[in-house]
């Protein structure tokens, strides 16, 4: 038995528990060993999983207001041609009316097309 578990090294959480031989995350469902060396995907997910690339097209899932302005990004405004980006905001875009502006993946859904 581990005397001190690890976060997930997926999701980060802290509520990984022990089966066994594996260690187990409850909040994202991944299972590793103790001691498995950790792999850092670059990968960013919409709100719903899905894997954003550059280029995708996304629609915002919520009213996000625009820091320093009284303009609002309605619910369902279609953001063509995304670039994926490190820091806090996950996706530079171009939004229709508004101009250029930083996103955060939580609040965007992948639109198949």
């Amino acid at each position: 038995m581990i005397e001190t578990i690890p976060a997930c090294p997926k999701c980060a959480s802290t509520y990984a528990y022990q089966m066994d031989a594996l260690l187990i995350c409850p909040e994202c469902g991944h299972e590793w060993q103790p001691g498995e060396a950790i792999e850092h995907s670059a990968e960013i997910r919409d709100s719903v999983g899905h894997v954003l690339k550059d280029g995708d097209t996304v629609t915002v899932i919520k009213d996000l207001k625009v820091k320093a302005s009284s303009l609002v990004v309605k619910v369902g405004t279609k953001v063509r041609g995304i670039r994926l980006v490190d820091g806090d905001h996950d996706i530079d875009c171009k939004i229709p009316g508004i101009g250029q502006m930083g996103l955060k993946s939580q609040f965007v859904k992948k639109v198949s097309e």
